[in-house]
């Protein structure tokens, strides 16, 4: 016989005299069955007392069901609709009492951590990763506790008191932003964090609200452009209490956008990209914000080092929470997502979370993206380390789909690196694979990759014509296969790889054809990179066609774009850009001033202005 725990007894008497005093009418609310079980039941003694309960209703059932004595079944019945009652009232003890476990639990690693990890110790509860993350009036509940705390060490007591203060301030914060979180939209296709002071963004908006000073003052900089880390490089005053509220705004805003997004159900794509777009923002902005604690001068060290540790830890937060949808990106690049010029070396930070993050598949797919940002930005090097390492991780954590992803990768640098051999060998080992698992997408990349890397091999080899027909069926083999798929991506990298192959052919005028499908498909999907490159191709095409008009157009505004992307291949288009000035002298002048209105439409006053400065730096950098 199994034993029986001490309170089994105990339970049942409180079960039973729970019951008398409903039949006898003493009780005549829910609220005094659940202040007995208050004071009654233990926490971590569940299962005891729903056996109890269990046995009562079963014993109790029996005897409504027995017609033969009415009296008895008419008390069983009224005993029956008061367990019903009990365990009602039970439901909401063990909620109460989870909430109450998770809070006490938050309250002792924060009040035992040391000083300098007390607030990793409280962000390990706002974490959306961890099940058991307090939610806001838990949140709510545990700053009131911790005002209550006594604690005789004054510099604990001045942080438990910051806490307590900093969360009731992101509470109150994130209430009086929450009707503003997206009223500011009025396409969501316009959907954007960078807009000049005239443009419609969130940041201007938030800024207007009745919010903490803190919060406030980083959204008007967001809004100005100013980047994240200048912001709090510069913070001549950050309190513990600033922080937290801080923290507690911009997570909540994060995962609110991102559940608006994601329920757009008039159009999923839409959403998907929308969502991607929030993750990245904020990922960029928590990644800044730490690079600028850790050079402030004016933070004692104390803080400077906890503020920059504990942005760290929110942006990898919320990358693991990224790196687990279903539409996190393997391929293409995050450029589709932001436009403006705080952007630039913002990427470079988020590889720094990632020393804190054990070989998971998570990992992989984070580093996948920072690889594929890296490599557009020309540190081929880094790109190379972070996409080979997550390419180890993909595969001993048998994510097959991030592997072959990163083989894609790994190819489309070889190209960069003009090392076409190791590109079509890593797009060969991509193409088995992807065909091996059944990853369409991946085997869609990888035949656009394998054609990319066959071009331009045929290119440095001087091959003859003959020899681009094998890679132009792989091109259009891998254009058949992204229609099939509806994968917008892929047929803008097929469409740009079979235009620049004919451009090399010196056929420019069906390379055109190609060139404005690609061009077209990248700005549906929103990929920059794809519309700088086929730009660029373009002013190859227009410059073999003799239309010099069009070619310094098309160049001037790829030249541009690229280096805004921080993209090294600008300086390719810069020289062509610089021969066009060469052949035509003094009227490229005349021509440059013809295409102004062209230019200034797609990229501004200060756009056509920086275009100068750019072909000078060409050209002295040699």
């Amino acid at each position: 016989m199994s034993e029986i725990s001490p309170l089994h007894d105990r339970y049942l008497e409180l079960i039973d005299q729970i019951v008398q005093l409903t039949l006898k009418g003493n009780i005549r609310s829910k609220e005094q069955v659940y202040q007995m079980l208050l004071q009654e039941a233990e926490p971590g003694t569940g299962e005891e007392f729903e056996q109890c309960l269990r046995d009562r209703f079963t014993t109790t059932q029996k005897q409504a069901d027995d017609r033969t004595n009415e009296a008895k079944q008419a008390r069983a019945t009224r005993s029956l609709r008061a367990l019903q009652t009990i365990q009602g009232e039970w439901n909401r003890w063990q909620t109460q009492n989870r909430s109450r476990e998770a809070i006490v639990t938050a309250l002792h690693q924060i009040t035992q951590a040391e000083s300098a990890q007390r607030l990793l110790a409280f962000l390990k509860f706002t974490d959306p990763n961890n099940p058991q993350n307090l939610t806001s009036d838990q949140l709510k509940q545990l700053a009131a506790t911790l005002r209550q705390q006594s604690i005789s060490d004054p510099a604990t007591k001045e942080d438990m008191g910051q806490l307590a203060e900093g969360i009731s301030r992101g509470l109150d914060s994130w209430r009086n932003l929450q009707d503003h979180l997206v009223s500011w939209i009025y396409d969501p296709d316009q959907l954007g964090f960078e807009g000049s002071s005239g443009q419609s963004n969130p940041w201007a908006s938030w800024a207007k609200q009745p919010i903490g000073a803190v919060p406030k003052s980083l959204f008007q900089a967001l809004h100005q452009q100013q980047s994240g880390s200048d912001w709090a490089a510069n913070q001549t005053e950050m309190t513990l209490a600033a922080w937290v509220e801080l923290a507690i705004v911009l997570q909540a805003i994060e995962h609110g956008l991102v559940s608006w997004a994601e329920n757009l159900v008039y159009n999923s794509k839409a959403g998907a990209k929308l969502s991607i777009t929030i993750f990245l923002t904020f990922g960029v902005i928590w990644s800044q914000l730490a690079n600028g604690f850790s050079r402030s001068t004016s933070l004692n060290s104390l803080n400077r080092d906890r503020y920059t540790e504990a942005s760290f830890r929110i942006t990898l937060q919320g990358l693991r929470v990224f790196s687990q949808r279903d539409y996190f990106p393997l391929y293409g690049t995050v450029f589709a997502s932001f436009t403006g010029g705080y952007f630039r070396n913002a990427m470079s930070y988020l590889s720094e979370p990632l020393k804190q993050a054990e070989g998971t598949q998570e990992k992989a797919r984070i580093l996948t993206l920072l690889g594929s940002a890296q490599r557009v930005q020309g540190t081929l090097d880094l790109a190379k380390e972070m996409h080979s390492a997550a390419r180890e991780i993909a595969q001993e954590a048998g994510d097959r789909p991030c592997e072959i992803a990163n083989l894609n990768h790994l190819s489309r640098i070889a190209v960069t690196e003009k090392a076409y051999a190791e590109a079509i060998s890593y797009s060969q080992r991509a193409l088995i694979l992807s065909r091996q698992s059944g990853d369409r997408m991946g085997e869609a990349n990888a035949l656009a990759n394998l054609g990319y890397g066959e071009v331009f091999q045929a290119q440095q080899l001087e091959s003859a014509p003959e020899v681009y027909e094998a890679a132009i069926s792989y091109l259009e083999q891998g254009l058949d296969l992204s229609e099939k798929l509806g994968d917008g991506q892929s047929k803008a990298l097929c469409y740009t790889s079979l235009g620049s192959a004919y451009v090399i052919l010196g056929e420019p005028e069906k390379a055109l054809k190609f060139l404005e499908s690609g061009i077209r498909l990248s700005e549906f999907s929103g990929d920059l990179y794809i519309q700088a490159i086929n730009l660029a191709h373009f002013a190859e095409a227009f410059y073999q066609l003799e239309n010099y008009d069009k070619a310094v157009l098309s160049g001037s505004l790829a030249m541009y774009k690229l280096e805004q992307l921080g993209s090294n291949d600008w300086k390719q288009t810069a020289g062509l850009l610089t021969i066009l000035q060469g052949r035509l002298g003094d009227s490229f002048q005349t021509v440059l001033q013809g295409q102004r209105p062209s230019i200034l439409e797609a990229i501004g006053v200060d756009g056509y202005d920086y275009l100068s400065e750019l072909l000078d730096r060409y050209r002295t950098s040699g």
